[in-house]
């Protein structure tokens, strides 16, 4: 058996024909009645599987049947609320060799990342099943006679549009804690990657979930995402991606005069002093790289560094990078492919772009060699960057790193700042004064000193500026995901 052919055979063990068609309408996927599209492996341009859109219809029968669970699930006591929550946690690790694997094919994404990425969405799952009896207001002093509190009550139906970078982890990043406070979802996926989304849809109505409660929509943003926002009964929207189409979801948002989540993108910027340990700064550097083949809002991707340490550091760094391997999902590299031609092209057009603009490639620079298939991109590393640079402003969503070098604190600061995004950022620096200091200048959503990874669940997520709106993750997700009720008593 040829090794594409033991590939597909792993998809035909996944069942994956029953997991996107024989579904039936109004337990998780409605049917399709739309154009056809193929889901491909990016590390093969081989398609696995096609799906129908959903058509217009089928988004009114997805939200309609999240809207008649709606009022049963948000009256179910918390308590149970929670346990259905932990039955789809463990749901999700007994299946989590599969769809680590659907994850890896359809994303593109290394096996032992994909693996990560599962046992983040089981974790989501169980964190907010122990948050959900919980969720409680506050009493509020008043004048004699009249006692005041505040309740947190769920919107209803609530959209989810997902990227296809992490497709489940985006998925029960917001459809968990939407669950625990007596919320209904219904989620698209990306057109690109739908495959672990409909499968753990399964897996919820299979562990206990109520069916309506959770649903998933198939198609492009232009056709059912729209059909799903402007729905009348959604109540709230959730958007992880771009800006410019965070934008338009924002602008139905706030036409129909709902409330909306935003993750966009993000340019982080980590600062690297002179007295840091320079070999962990780079370290972290390359992992910006490996993480989704760089396909990352959150990725660190301008490192600012101290003149000083400069050459020191691109030295290190680029050993870091020039040692990463590059191959099929499945066989666990350290990177795999760009999801698609698309998005192969573009990031080539910003590395050919940043040396027209006088960058200089120090590793890699252009398609990975002796890949005939497949979207690979060789991990890449510039420096002479300048923060006027294209690479330097622009979301490129690949694996390419730039070296910024920079002569003063207040410099490093001020480059860091210089930007649209502000989704997160780093330091690396020997001195916890200066640690805090740059933290507490630092415009972004999230700052990491000495480190720069995945925070755990627990911790609140999301942007300033154009790097979006709310926040995702820990008690605070809770917050976003309620609308607040005071309530005010006579007692006399």
């Amino acid at each position: 058996m040829t090794e594409v052919a033991s590939r597909h055979r792993l998809l035909e063990d996944a069942r994956l024909p029953e997991v996107l068609t024989a579904v039936t309408a109004g337990e998780h996927v409605p049917r399709g009645a739309g154009p056809v599209f193929g889901v491909e492996d990016p590390a093969t341009e081989n398609t696995v599987v096609r799906f129908e859109e959903t058509s217009a219809d089928g988004v009114a029968e997805a939200v309609e049947n999240a809207h008649g669970a709606w009022r049963d699930w948000a009256r179910l006591d918390p308590v149970e609320r929670g346990r259905v929550l932990m039955g789809v946690a463990e749901a999700l690790r007994e299946n989590a060799g599969l769809l680590a694997r659907l994850e890896s094919v359809d994303s593109g994404k290394p096996l032992s990342q994909a693996r990560a990425d599962i046992a983040g969405s089981a974790r989501y799952f169980e964190y907010y099943a122990g948050l959900a009896d919980k969720i409680h207001g506050e009493t509020i002093p008043q004048p004699e006679g009249t006692f005041t509190y505040t309740v947190r009550e769920p919107f209803g139906v609530v959209a989810h549009i997902t990227p296809w970078n992490a497709p489940l982890t985006q998925m029960t990043r917001g459809a968990a804690p939407c669950l625990a406070a007596g919320n209904t979802v219904v989620v698209k996926p990306s057109e690109l990657t739908p495959l672990t989304s409909v499968l753990a849809a399964r897996l919820m109505v299979e562990a206990g979930l109520p069916p309506g409660v959770c649903n998933v929509v198939l198609g492009t943003g232009d056709g059912t995402g729209t059909a799903l926002t402007r729905h009348p009964l959604v109540r709230h929207i959730t958007f992880t991606g771009s800006v410019a189409a965070g934008r338009r979801v924002g602008a139905v948002a706030a036409e129909r005069i709902i409330g909306v989540n935003l993750e966009l993108g993000g340019k982080s910027p980590t600062i690297v002093c002179a007295d840091a340990d320079l070999d962990t700064a780079a370290k972290a550097g390359a992992l910006a790289v490996i993480r989704n083949s760089g396909q990352s809002c959150f990725a660190t991707t301008r490192l600012l560094v101290d003149r000083r340490v400069h050459g020191e550091f691109v030295e290190r760094l680029a050993g870091h990078v020039a040692g990463l391997s590059v191959g099929h999902g499945l066989d666990d590299p350290d990177l795999g492919p760009l999801i698609s031609a698309r998005q192969r092209s573009r990031v080539l057009d910003h590395i050919d772009r940043a040396v027209r603009d006088g960058a200089d490639v120090v590793v890699g620079g252009g398609a990975t060699e002796g890949a005939e298939r497949g979207y690979f991109v060789s991990p890449t590393l510039l420096s002479g960057v300048t923060n006027d640079m294209a690479v330097a402003r622009e979301e490129i969503f690949g694996p390419v790193q730039s070296v910024i070098a920079f002569d003063s604190l207040e410099e490093a600061v001020e480059i860091a700042n210089d930007t649209e995004y502000g989704l997160s950022a780093g330091v690396f620096t020997a001195r916890v004064g200066t640690a805090h200091r740059i933290a507490a200048e630092l415009q972004a959503g999230q700052v990491q000193v000495n480190r720069y990874s995945g925070a755990g669940v627990e911790v609140p997520f999301g942007g300033y500026k154009n790097s979006g709106l709310g926040r995702e993750k820990g008690t605070e997700a809770v917050a976003h995901y309620t609308q607040l009720k005071s309530v005010i008593v006579a007692t006399s």
